[in-house]
């Protein structure tokens, strides 16, 4: 598997490693890159899958089955079960109501609270909706030992870490583009009106 990947390894010649030793980190370089550009291309190609099949992204369809689950929320409300910023659901909000998926409705008690309601559309196309991958994911990590999933989440973070991307401020979606577009959307929505 050595070189398959191109390495720079003027980073290992400092380590002062027998050529053996060298070969072996590469290999463990390499099979970790692999096994990142692996879930990269996964989360890409279900990314796809859903966009093909049901015109959605998968913070659309989160943000569609939270609403069949929990009933009318707010959008502030929606935000924090999501782990979304109220602007990036806002975002989301617009496209689906575009679609007729979603309607916003101001509260009758509190007229500065407006929650939202899935349409009958939404209910059907949710029937045939395919499985949102970080569902598959949950159901797979579910199965594990706790020692496993320490494990992962340990290996995970300190991936994140050595990639310098710890603070970067992320949902708990498994989607590539299509969030970015939802955040930039709500990022130039925010310039916008500024």
């Amino acid at each position: 598997m050595l070189n398959q990947i191109p390495i720079n390894t003027e980073v290992l010649d400092e380590l002062a490693l027998s050529p053996s030793e060298k070969e072996n980190l590469l290999n463990y370089i390499e099979e970790v890159l692999v096994a990142l550009r692996r879930v990269i291309r996964a989360t890409d190609l279900h990314s796809k899958y859903l966009a093909k099949t049901t015109g959605l992204t998968a913070p659309q369809i989160l943000l569609l089955q939270t609403l069949r689950d929990k009933g009318q929320l707010t959008i502030g409300e929606l935000a924090h079960d999501m782990s979304l910023s109220q602007a990036t659901v806002t975002s989301i909000l617009d496209r689906l109501e575009k679609r007729i998926l979603v309607v916003r409705k101001r509260s009758q008690t509190d007229k500065r609270k407006v929650h939202v309601y899935l349409t009958e559309a939404s209910l059907e196309m949710l029937k045939s909706a395919p499985i949102p991958l970080q569902d598959r994911f949950t159901r797979e990590f579910s199965k594990l030992q706790e020692w496993e999933q320490t494990m992962i989440i340990s290996s995970l973070k300190r991936v994140a870490q050595m990639m310098d991307a710890q603070h970067l401020e992320v949902a708990p979606l498994l989607e590539i583009d299509l969030l970015d577009e939802d955040l930039s959307a709500s990022h130039s929505t925010k310039k916008t009106k500024n």
